[in-house]
Formats: structure tokens, C-alpha cells, sequence
């Protein structure tokens, strides 16, 4: 490839990511409502797959700083949506759960997030949702392996 095709093919990529980024976060952002933001959301998605976790493989998993969850985890804790556990055997351990009201909000964004989702991706014949979603988990792993790679050359 020239020189100015891959630049031009990085500024549309970046382009359209930041177009579909941002058109994405904000349909989604409607349906979750004004009782949670989209990183609570997040969280409440986790929890509720996975039904116990610590605030450090929160921060693990979403790839961010103990203290942006903390803050997270503190404002969901005041909102009732989330209960602290400590563990029997290490009193340091403290374990996340939904409470019956952030199960509750969860199921509901998440029934009015699948209908968006749903009615965005009946545009599109099946063959192209299973391309598209082959080549985005593609595009993640080479994501992945780059951050991996670059974060081992730095140590």
C-alpha cells in the first residue's frame, strides 16, 4: 500500500470510530435513562453476569485505575444498586453484588438496549452482522496484542 492510501484509510477509520462511537454511546445513553450513566451500566452488566466480583477485577476488566472504580462502585453503593460483602476469611475482600433494585434497573435497560440493538441490526442481512462482528473481534485481538506488546516493551 502507498503512502497516501493507508493515510487515507487511517483518517476514515478514525473517522467513522469516533462517528460510531459517538452516535452509539448516545442511543444507548437514551435508553439507559437518567438513573445510571454508561460506565455504571457497564458495571451493572458485569456484575450481573458474572454475580460476585471485587472492585479489583472491575478495574481489571474495564482497564482502568482502582480509584475510577472506587468512585463508580461509590456513587451505584448511595444509589442502592449494588451491595459490599466482606469475606468471611479476609476481612479486605470486599465483594459486589446487585442488589434486587440494581437487578431490577439492569433488566429493564437491558430489555430496552436489546430492542435498540435489534432494530439497528435488522438493517443489515446476517452474512454482514456475521462478517462485521468477525472482523471486529479481529480488530479487538490485534487491539490487544499491540497494547500487550507495547506494554511489555516498556518494562
Amino acid at each position: 500500500m502507498t503512502d497516501k492510501l493507508i493515510e487515507k484509510l487511517v483518517d476514515k477509520y478514525i473517522s467513522l470510530s469516533f462517528s460510531v462511537t459517538k452516535n452509539g454511546e448516545a442511543l444507548i445513553g437514551s435508553e439507559i435513562g437518567r438513573k445510571l450513566t454508561t460506565d455504571q451500566h457497564y458495571v451493572l452488566r458485569y456484575i450481573n453476569k458474572v454475580q460476585r466480583c471485587t472492585s479489583t477485577e472491575l478495574a481489571e476488566v474495564f482497564d482502568v485505575k482502582k480509584s475510577a472504580i472506587t468512585a463508580i462502585v461509590n456513587r451505584m453503593w448511595k444509589k442502592g444498586l449494588i451491595k459490599r460483602t466482606r469475606d468471611s476469611k479476609d476481612r479486605r475482600v470486599v465483594y459486589l453484588t446487585l442488589t434486587e433494585e440494581g437487578a431490577e434497573i439492569f433488566r429493564q435497560t437491558e430489555e430496552r438496549i436489546q430492542f435498540l440493538v435489534a432494530s439497528l441490526i435488522s438493517k443489515f442481512e446476517l452474512q454482514e452482522i456475521e462478517q462485521f462482528i468477525a472482523t471486529y473481534e479481529k480488530l479487538n485481538q490485534v487491539l490487544i496484542d499491540y497494547k500487550n506488546k507495547r506494554l511489555g516493551e516498556e518494562e
